[in-house]
């Protein structure tokens, strides 16, 4: 029993993809892409290294500029960069409701954990220090690390500085959060206090694309799976589908090397 297993995507999209392609040069990484994500699901991407996932993820909230295709978040297309307009949203209003935590952290190492997770909450947002203070404060202790507040990145593990970019990128309240191969540079006793809270962010009904090689943890908290190869989308399917009972032999390949 998955997460997710019983809910619907009926509802439209909050974010969709449309035949999305990306190039760098001549070389095309991205090969007409799609993706529709409903409120309340969660996606794992899973793929080997080079399929496209990374680049796919960035390109939804125009972290990487599509070279062709359309992004729609909330039926509008993602269009102007500094303003809304019309059936247009901008990138900016954009990424304040579609957050992104990374691989590497990207902490800022000059300013202490409660300050990292306040920067975005009051300089984006505008919002009044002493309530992104205490949004910091109740997301801190949501990853277990209200202790750390005052800490500096330099003296966190590398589990711990994820959990901070984590609770910093939901202090901007998105509504669809993103998360690219978040524990694939953690040593592998701390991946699992990553994967800990990312699965209860699942069960409080957090929108996400989660580009994972956690095969087991996609499997049991995605509601949907995708198998990247060569910049396509090359299967999709259930849990079950993809990554229980994989139905080709370059599916079944690849699971294998990292589901045991």
């Amino acid at each position: 029993m998955t997460i997710h297993e019983n809910r619907t995507t009926a509802e439209a999209p909050i974010i969709e993809a449309v035949a999305l392609r990306k190039s760098y040069g001549n070389h095309e990484v991205l090969k007409g892409l799609d993706l529709s994500l409903a409120r309340g699901e969660v996606v794992a991407l899973i793929g080997p290294s080079g399929s496209g996932k990374s680049t796919f993820i960035r390109c939804l909230n125009h972290m990487e500029v599509p070279t062709d295709g359309t992004i729609r978040f909330r039926q509008k297309t993602v269009g102007d960069a500094f303003r809304d307009k019309g059936e247009e949203i901008g990138y900016g209003t954009l990424r304040r409701h579609v957050g992104m935590v990374f691989q590497h952290f990207n902490l800022f190492p000059h300013k202490t954990v409660l300050q990292n997770v306040i920067e975005g909450p009051i300089t984006v947002l505008k919002r009044p220090k002493k309530e992104a203070e205490e949004l910091a404060l109740d997301l801190l202790g949501q990853v277990g690390l209200a202790a750390k507040r005052n800490d500096y990145p330099n003296h966190l593990s590398g589990g711990q500085k994820q959990r901070v970019a984590i609770a910093r990128a939901l202090a901007m309240q998105p509504e669809v959060l993103l998360l690219d191969e978040v524990t694939s540079a953690l040593d592998p006793e701390l991946v699992g206090e990553v994967l800990a809270v990312i699965r209860g962010l699942a069960e409080k009904g957090m929108t996400m694309a989660i580009v994972t090689h956690e095969m087991a943890f996609a499997a049991d908290v995605s509601s949907r799976v995708l198998f990247l190869d060569q910049g396509v989308i090359a299967a999709t399917g259930s849990p079950e589908e993809i990554i229980r009972n994989p139905a080709n032999e370059r599916l079944r390949g690849f699971v294998s090397r990292f589901h045991g």
